[in-house]
């Protein structure tokens, strides 16, 4: 988290939320430090700030044990985009979403833009096995014994071989985070034609190997950017007042009238 004398304001706020476990901490870690890490669960929430280009993003990691499940809608409050997160090799993660989850969107912005995310890919497919980074793209290079052929089937490989060597079968396919997506506009009474389409805002990543992290910040950050450049249009057209300036001009006034 960046120091509070050095942070500046930011143009638009991000928020993930989902279920303990699922890897939001670590998608953000990912992404921001360039590393995997393994973390705690996250207490309350926390946040990062993000430079991008001449803008500054805040993205609000939350906490997805029940006991802070109030402060969802808190931080929620605003957003200008949520990241709805889920562990591909749990179905009850997707469902939490739905039942839990999506209700303390509410306090979001009226144009908030939806993303349905599944994390933990590299423990079920092997095309998450590709890192973004060189050195643990060797790595797992040096580690495979034979070669692996990426099945075009939507269904999980029957024997899938993960980064951490832990096999894991995939319980919730990109077709369902789709269906999800769908159900998100119903409820929020969105127009599908009127929305981001479904596959530019589902997408399967691995924090631990950086599959697919970059391309979902980056096409996120591409869609809030009519929001920014909104926002700053409207803060020029109302300019902030100087209550200082507005004092001395009544003090002016009514030393004037006593004249």
């Amino acid at each position: 988290m960046p120091e509070l004398s050095k942070m500046k304001k930011p143009d638009v706020k991000v928020v993930l939320l989902g279920d303990m476990n699922v890897g939001k901490t670590s998608l953000l870690h990912r992404y921001m430090e360039r590393k995997f890490r393994d973390t705690i669960s996250t207490v309350g929430g926390a946040f990062f700030l993000k430079q991008w280009g001449p803008y500054n993003i805040s993205i609000w990691d939350t906490a997805g044990r029940e006991q802070f499940h109030g402060l969802g809608s808190m931080y929620c409050r605003g957003a200008a985009a949520v990241i709805l997160t889920y562990d591909v090799t749990n179905w009850q993660s997707l469902a939490e979403l739905e039942e839990r989850f999506l209700s303390l969107t509410d306090t979001a912005n009226h144009d908030c833009i939806y993303m349905v995310v599944g994390n933990k890919a590299d423990l079920a497919d092997s095309k998450a096995l590709l890192s973004q980074d060189s050195d643990l793209a060797s790595e797992c290079e040096e580690k495979r014994t034979e070669p692996q052929v990426l099945s075009a089937c939507p269904t999980p490989p029957a024997s899938p071989t993960s980064f951490s060597g832990i096999t894991l079968h995939k319980q919730v396919n990109l077709q369902d985070a789709v269906a999800f997506y769908g159900r998100i506009l119903r409820y929020k009474g969105l127009e599908e034609k009127s929305s981001p389409p479904a596959e530019k805002m589902c997408f399967e990543t691995s924090a631990k190997t950086g599959y697919n992290v970059d391309a979902l910040f980056e096409a996120l950050f591409d869609l809030v950017l009519p929001s920014i450049l909104r926002k700053r249009n409207e803060n020029q057209e109302s300019p902030t007042v100087d209550l200082e300036e507005c004092r001395g001009a009544s003090n002016k006034r009514a030393r004037s009238a006593c004249c």
